[in-house]
């Protein structure tokens, strides 16, 4: 009887131990940006509920993508036109370059803007998920050169993260920057393609030390279990239906909260 009741005790101690470790995310404020995984009330709603998180700021927008075009404007700047998640085939001249202003770097321009602004507090934790829509990936050996991001071509994926995690960074010298793989699609070559995206953003992320989230291959969904037509996770084969969305949310949540300090 004495040795079950100190092993119960010992028990009850250490999930004392772990629940004081964690802490009281009801006084911080969540941002993120990506694609249209991550745009809208999808997996990050599910992150701010489960953590309880004061405030929700997501800057998100479909077809993003991590690299700048060559004629990507900076946010705000004098004629800047808007940003555009449009992904259909056009030839409006004035939407494409809308749709070229739908990257990470536009977004953060934003995202900070809006804190200047005080529409949004500062950040305590932030979020990255994108790199799906991205073609042109670049290196990450050439993005990590030198300290200043004067220099860094944004016009490659890893030059477009390197700028964006590294701002939010500087910007916000307390917030925890957290960096999502793109998950698997029911396509095995978009599948190969990814781990190469993802290969760059491990090499990123090492550079800034920040750390990388791996929803490839530990949020649950699998390329094994998804036919493209809605089968388990995946409503098309790429974008999370409603419980997919959940089940990103609720692996996020836990990584941030087993990691943040």
């Amino acid at each position: 009887m004495k040795r079950t009741f100190l092993l119960s005790l010992i028990a009850l101690l250490a999930v004392a131990g772990r629940a004081q470790g964690f802490p009281d995310f009801s006084k911080m404020n969540f941002g993120c940006d990506g694609n249209s995984i991550t745009s809208g009330n999808q997996w990050s709603t599910t992150v701010v509920s489960q953590l309880g998180f004061a405030t929700h700021h997501n800057v998100a927008v479909g077809s993003a993508t991590w690299a700048c075009y060559p004629d990507t404007q900076d946010y705000g700047c004098e004629g800047f036109l808007g940003i555009s998640g449009g992904w259909q085939p056009t030839e409006d001249a004035r939407e494409m370059r809308m749709r070229h202003n739908n990257t990470s770097k536009v977004h953060i321009q934003k995202f900070i803007a809006e804190v200047d602004e005080g529409l949004f507090p500062e950040p305590d934790v932030f979020v990255f998920s994108m790199g799906t829509n991205d073609g042109n990936l670049g290196s990450a050996v050439e993005a990590l050169r030198g300290k200043s991001l004067a220099d860094v071509d944004v016009t490659t994926m890893a030059g477009g993260a390197r700028w964006a995690i590294q701002t939010i960074i500087e910007r916000f010298p307390k917030c925890r920057v957290f960096v999502c793989t793109p998950i698997q699609t029911a396509n095995v070559g978009h599948n190969e393609f990814n781990q190469k995206i993802i290969e760059i953003l491990r090499e990123i992320c090492r550079a800034l030390s920040v750390q990388l989230i791996d929803c490839y291959g530990e949020c649950g969904i699998t390329e094994k279990l998804e036919n493209g037509h809605g089968q388990r996770y995946l409503r098309d084969g790429l974008h999370p239906a409603e419980e997919g969305q959940q089940l990103m949310g609720r692996y996020i949540a836990k990584e941030i909260r087993n990691n943040y300090f």
